[in-house]
């Protein structure tokens, strides 16, 4: 039998004050911040591709129908005030990496944006991490969960771990990646080590880096992002963090503002979310007002053997942590205290 969901009771239980949002993505995000302070003809003509990119993208989960059909008028209050989540799910949809079904998920960052404080914390999520993946009942390589059921059984895998609910899901692939950054003009980023790696089209060394800060153009930033050859799969982590970085700070930079409708084009035809447009619009309130605070963060954990099969098994200690750090930055804590007295 399969095991209850997490969402299904305590997901419902933390949300019953404030916290009834959804969930958000952070590349169509930039387009957003600068949204929030668009007036020209320009401006209105930006909004509205926006909105067009956003709907066609529009993909909500069965939790999330359920949800529409149970708000009563009083639960669908403002949700400006509100702090969210989000989970980014970078998959690998090429062909020669095709499934039956779903891909894998290649990169996982969570994502929790805290309005009042205006400041964000980025955890990564190690792509071979050994979690309880409730959508089949057992422990698993945490990148299983999106070929055993998409988005949704990702989701509910991260708020297992990490008891938190996650309220927006952002699942982009690769051809996005390469296409925001093209559509920038490229990004600034400081390369650690020499890079030798495939390019998108699976071309072997394809793509070389030397060290140093740069400007990186689609396939070289993507390329630098996947790398498994310089590191671990801890730092890979922390550098695709540094380079969600840069293409923020870039597309938000005043330099960029006639790119922004290369951007919308390129999250668009590449992206899928459950946030529909005008929960988006909530978002953009983040950066409205000057520079958010991103901190980023990892999981701490030891290679893991059974059966010649490698894990990644997560310490426990340093999982409370991450555990308690995104509940408070989320304002939960309250929340938790008051369901369990009920």
């Amino acid at each position: 039998m399969k095991p209850t969901n997490y969402n299904n009771k305590s997901r419902v239980q933390k949300r019953k004050a404030k916290h009834k949002t959804r969930k958000r993505i952070f590349w169509i995000l930039v387009p957003l911040l600068f949204l929030a302070g668009a007036t020209s003809v320009y401006g209105a003509y930006i909004y509205n591709k926006a909105a067009d990119a956003a709907d066609g993208s529009y993909n909500p989960l069965e939790r999330d129908k359920v949800d529409q059909e149970n708000s009563s008028d009083e639960k669908k209050s403002d949700k400006s005030k509100e702090n969210v989540s989000i989970l980014f799910i970078g998959v690998d949809a090429s062909k020669k990496r095709g499934t039956n079904g779903n891909a894998l998920s290649d990169a996982l960052i969570l994502a929790t944006l805290n309005r009042e404080d205006k400041s964000v914390k980025m955890l990564s999520i190690p792509r071979d991490s050994y979690v309880y993946i409730p959508e089949v009942g057992y422990k698993d390589k945490i990148t299983h969960a999106h070929a055993y059921g998409g988005p949704q059984a990702t989701i509910e895998t991260v708020e297992q771990l990490f008891d938190i609910p996650i309220d927006y899901y952002v699942k982009m692939n690769f051809n996005a990646f390469i296409d925001v950054v093209d559509a920038l003009d490229g990004i600034t980023v400081d390369v650690q080590k020499e890079v030798w790696e495939q390019n998108s089209k699976d071309v072997k060394n394809a793509i070389h880096l030397l060290p140093g800060e740069q400007e990186l153009n689609g396939e070289e930033a993507l390329a630098l992002a996947r790398t498994r050859k310089m590191d671990n799969d801890i730092q890979r982590g922390l550098r695709q963090q540094q380079i969600l970085k840069a293409i923020i700070d870039k597309g938000t930079s005043l330099g960029s503002i006639f790119k922004i409708d290369n951007v919308i084009d390129a999250v668009g035809n590449n992206m899928e979310t459950n946030m529909k447009f005008s929960e988006m619009k909530n978002l953009a309130s983040y950066g409205a007002k000057g520079k958010i605070d991103i901190e980023s963060f990892t999981l701490k954990g030891y290679d893991y053997w059974p059966e010649d099969v490698y894990y990644y098994q997560l310490d426990e200690e340093d999982l409370a942590e991450k555990k308690q750090m995104l509940q408070s930055h989320l304002q939960l804590d309250n929340q938790q205290t008051e369901s369990s007295t009920e």
